[in-house]
């Protein structure tokens, strides 16, 4: 029987739970990564059939790293009453939020860390990756919660949003650095699109309504739908509360934000990895193993650039680069401002072969690519600021790197400054991470 690209090769689950202590470096580690690096993704248990890439039960990936020494290695199922198959929806029609598979993104805030899935409320795990159990904030979350929460680095809040296919389709929240809830607002004229990230600026929050909208005919598990009868718009809403402005767009879809700033004229601009309708549908036909499926996940988003403006009350949008990529990052310390460098995982397409790690320059327009080695696929480079760094892109990428000829992972560590340099260190991982999502850099 044939399997599902989201299960086959390079994201071949893994069977069981493992720990691994003084790991093998190549290299050198930087003494100054005291932490943890984890990353999270979709990672069936045996004998599992999920029908959507989203819809496998969370694992994940821990590393401890300190005093130059890579102490430790573990992997988890993040333990939710979903990894024993409960169901979503209960008996009585009733949602289960804690029903999760808690597989997208792992952070740290208010000294809890989270395994966030977007359609449920997060899962508290410990520095040991121990599930602790289901957290909302004390009873004050009672929606669903974003996998894509943004930690003000000025103020230390976490805002984040709960989306829903019925009104009030968003609620928006702010948490202390405390990690407590300290504010929340339905945003009332949002509509009921498939909002997996936004962004805030200094002073804006931004909100993605776009071409991808709820339509319960969708029997993949993920029920949203490409419309093309939806009209696309991405809305500006104050910090502080109060009305959204909305920005008619081109039909587009965004899944990750790669950032959000106010330029000197006051306008917001947004820029992420852009799907058109084309690109969309490749790519979903990857997620739920759909015949005709491209090579890999991502078959089509492009690097793109939307500037809202106020005063002329337009939107004006662009292609930043052609290159096939997702999984942007960047430094958070500059998050909401405007920041000169980006990062992002390049897919095959527009004349790349193969997966790569990008660094893009928005001062010059520049790009730097490097590929990590045959066989190698790349995850997510998350970026870590040199103690005293001096500069924006004076610090580290960690990646986990998978390559499918050795049947190997490793973590790479690369000098953001020049991601075409040698790697600084390699982790040897004591077995085959499979392809994931998002994760964090725990620092002590």
């Amino acid at each position: 029987m044939h399997k599902k690209p989201y299960i086959s090769h390079h994201y071949e689950p893994v069977p069981d739970e493992v720990t691994a202590h003084d790991l093998t470096v190549r290299g050198a580690i930087p003494p100054e990564l005291n932490g943890r690096y984890f990353r999270n993704g979709h990672n069936p248990k045996p004998g599992s059939a999920p029908t959507h890439w989203f819809k496998g039960a969370g694992m994940i990936h821990g590393l401890r790293l300190r005093d130059g020494q890579a102490h430790w290695y573990r992997n988890r199922w993040v333990k939710t009453p979903a990894l024993d198959n409960a169901p979503y929806l209960r008996a009585d029609g009733t949602v289960d939020l804690t029903a999760s598979v808690a597989g997208t993104h792992v952070i740290e805030h208010g000294g809890r860390i989270l395994a966030l899935q977007e359609a449920n409320v997060p899962f508290e795990v410990s520095p040991e990756l121990d599930t602790l159990g289901a957290f909302d904030f004390d009873g004050k979350l009672t929606t669903a919660m974003t996998a894509h929460p943004k930690i003000d680095p000025a103020s230390g809040e976490m805002h984040f949003f709960a989306y829903s296919p019925f009104p009030p389709h968003v609620t928006y929240y702010v948490a202390s650095p405390a990690g407590e809830i300290i504010r929340h607002q339905k945003v009332d004229s949002a509509g009921p699109s498939l909002m997996h990230d936004f962004a805030i600026t200094q002073n804006h929050v931004v909100w993605l309504d776009m071409s991808v909208v709820f339509d319960p005919r969708e029997q993949s598990g993920i029920p949203y739908r490409w419309s093309d009868k939806y009209a696309p718009r991405i809305g500006t809403m104050p910090r502080s509360g109060g009305a959204v402005t909305w920005y008619d767009v081109e039909p587009s879809a965004v899944l990750h934000v790669s950032n959000a700033y106010e330029d000197e004229a006051g306008r917001v601009v947004v820029e992420g990895p852009r799907f058109d309708r084309p690109a969309w549908e490749s790519s979903w036909k990857w997620w739920v193993g759909a015949p005709g499926y491209p090579t890999s996940p991502v078959d089509g988003a492009v690097h793109y650039r939307y500037v809202l403006d106020p005063v002329e009350g337009g939107a004006r949008e662009g292609l930043v680069d052609d290159l096939v990529t997702d999984f942007p990052t960047i430094n958070d310390d500059f998050l909401g401002r405007r920041n000169r460098y980006s990062y992002a995982i390049a897919f095959p397409g527009s004349g790349h072969e193969g997966t790569a790690i990008v660094k893009y320059d928005n001062d010059t327009g520049g790009r730097t690519i490097t590929a990590t080695g045959e066989g190698s696929i790349p995850g997510e480079a998350v970026f870590v600021p040199r103690e005293h760094a001096a500069a924006e892109d004076d610090g580290y990428l960690l990646s986990i790197v998978g390559n499918t000829v050795r049947d190997a992972s490793e973590l790479l560590i690369l000098d953001a400054r020049d991601i075409e340099a040698p790697p600084i260190a390699a982790v040897e991982l004591p077995r085959r991470v499979p392809g994931g999502v998002h994760g964090s850099w725990i620092a002590d």
